[in-house]
């Protein structure tokens, strides 16, 4: 057995957190290390993409903040990350959709599974 795919099935303990996909909004709750201090801080959003497997697989979850955009990359196996909450489950036709980027108002709403 390889290496790497030894460390990989070692990371790949984390299993706990829900099944989600491009299109559902989540809320992110992560540690954030001040000093000595710890905090845990929620990113709510729309999850644009997945991408790599295993050890190395991340998402990239986008929000709208004071009428700008802000973009997030999280790794799925992160002991920073507390816990994962999917809040609706989108209907969408793509894998990545960056296409919501250039969306505004209205027109970048996602509709919900049912």
């Amino acid at each position: 057995m390889n290496l790497t795919e030894q460390i990989s099935q070692e990371l790949n303990l984390v299993s706990n957190l829900p099944k989600f996909g491009a299109g559902d909004t989540l809320t992110v709750y992560y540690k954030i290390i001040e000093g000595d201090k710890e905090r845990i801080q929620f990113f709510k959003g729309v999850v644009i993409q997945k991408r790599g497997s295993g050890a190395t697989e991340t998402f990239t979850i986008r929000k709208i903040s004071s009428g700008i955009g802000v973009e997030r990359i999280f790794p799925l196996n992160s002991p920073l990350i507390d816990k994962i909450e999917v809040n609706k489950k989108g209907k969408v036709r793509r894998a990545r959709i960056f296409y919501l980027r250039k969306l505004t108002g209205k027109s970048s709403r996602i509709k919900e599974k049912r």
